[in-house]
């Protein structure tokens, strides 16, 4: 969570990380929500009117409820509302990956580009879009949801791949995700690490972890070049 004194000024009054401990569920991840909240006031000594949260997925504009998220408890979950009843203020959602590509092409590393493809790849595999400046969505508010195509394969052995939260096989977000390059580490060796720890093994020389690498590494560069050839 941060505060800023405006929103032109870059310099956080307040910056504090915790971990929402997802695996506890939805109203576990809530009262995390909450507690950031009123440490962040007590911190700073102030009380906010009105909170904005980047989250994975978004607001169905239908139902008012969340979808798409790679944290799945929160999909068909009415999270702003529940959040505005929680906290007291009022809240405004926006995906995650459409903030942070938003917020690269504004005064970041795509500053003046024209067209920009914004990158996230954690718990799931994002993008946010910008065409001339301004952030697109599309009419179901999906623009860029790239992880959930399938990944081009020439590699016969890899087909069809593993079962998506979505409901399809073989999903980019299956492989290119940190519990994606665990999955493949695992059914490579029988071993269980995350991905940090996966890409840190690699770097001491580890030749299961090195080959683990190279496969992520191959899967995002043919990946973006699809992405790619759509948006030149």
């Amino acid at each position: 969570g941060t505060v800023l004194t405006s929103a032109s000024e870059p310099d956080p009054l307040c910056r504090i990380r915790i971990p929402t401990e997802a695996d506890g569920g939805y109203e576990h991840i809530l009262a995390r929500i909450h507690g950031l909240v009123e440490q962040m006031g007590e911190v700073t000594g102030t009380r906010p009117e009105c909170i904005g949260f980047g989250t994975p997925g978004v607001l169905d504009p239908r139902t008012q409820n969340l979808k798409n998220s790679s944290t799945m408890c929160y999909n068909g979950r009415p999270l702003k509302r529940d959040l505005e009843e929680r906290l007291g203020v009022t809240v405004v959602l926006a995906n995650d990956a459409n903030c942070f590509a938003l917020s690269e092409a504004s005064d970041g590393a795509a500053k003046g580009a024209d067209s920009v493809f914004g990158v996230i790849v954690g718990t799931g595999t994002g993008s946010g879009i910008i065409i001339g400046g301004r952030l697109h969505e599309g009419p179901n508010l999906i623009a860029g949801e790239w992880g959930h195509v399938p990944l081009p394969w020439p590699d016969d052995d890899e087909r069809p791949g593993p079962s998506c939260y979505c409901g399809k096989r073989g999903c980019i977000e299956t492989f290119l995700s940190g519990p994606g390059l665990s999955r493949d580490f695992k059914t490579a060796t029988g071993q269980e690490l995350k991905a940090h720890e996966v890409a840190e093994l690699a770097f001491t020389g580890d030749a299961a972890a090195e080959a683990c690498m190279v496969r992520y590494e191959r899967r995002m560069a043919k990946s973006l070049a699809m992405v790619i050839s759509i948006l030149d």
